[in-house]
């Protein structure tokens, strides 16, 4: 990913609050058709291995996890807030008129290596933990004992687990930051008040 250094992401922090708030990653893998892109919501954790370990399940009948061998580079694209830019909302466009539209946003790349984990056991976990991470914010969450067991069990058979071991990891936030002060902060304050208050809020915080 082209990063020029003002919107290079250096906080690692930063970068896992992207993958843990947008887990819905996209997989990019290369196969004997050539390049697959699967959309699968993730699992981070940051303290296993290196760089942390993404953790997921695809269906059984998706060909991804028999396509690919254990070992197989892949590449995990989390992409986090964006939006469109407006040269009117920036002040200097109206003395100059030396301004053009451009897009901002956060973007996350993770580079590692797949495992497939077909094993009922760890589906199951998988599963579990998920639900209960966004089933948190519901009035009665739901869990999988809400279900008949045989029904669960069923469903389990329809997924493969999948493991990304993280070789490396790379952020990029396009904030404006290469734009003058008051030209980022009134297009921050343009967006907060379209509603876009993720995107508004990163670029007011953001410095060159």
């Amino acid at each position: 990913m082209y990063i020029p250094a003002h919107f290079l992401i250096k906080n690692p922090q930063d970068i896992h609050t992207i993958i843990q708030e947008y887990p819905l990653g996209a997989l990019v893998t290369l196969g004997p058709d050539g390049l697959d892109a699967n959309h699968i919501p993730f699992e981070f954790d940051p303290s296993q291995g290196a760089h942390g370990l993404l953790t997921a399940h695809v269906a059984r009948a998706n060909p991804v996890w028999q396509q690919c061998q254990d070992g197989a580079d892949v590449l995990v694209i989390f992409r986090g807030n964006e939006s469109y830019i407006s040269p009117n909302w920036y002040p200097s466009k109206h003395e100059t008129h030396r301004q053009v539209p451009t897009w901002n946003y956060e973007v996350v790349h993770v580079h590692g290596r797949l495992t497939v984990m077909d094993e009922e056991k760890f589906v199951r976990r998988v599963v579990a933990r998920l639900t209960r991470e966004h089933e948190a914010c519901e009035p009665r969450p739901w869990k999988m004992g809400d279900s008949p067991p045989e029904y669960i069990a069923q469903m389990l058979k329809a997924v493969v687990g999948i493991q990304v071991e993280i070789q490396r990891i790379e952020g990029k936030a396009k904030l404006s930051q290469n734009r003058e002060a008051r030209d980022r902060l009134n297009a921050a304050d343009t967006l907060l008040a379209k509603g876009a208050e993720g995107l508004g809020k990163a670029m007011r915080d953001a410095t060159k």
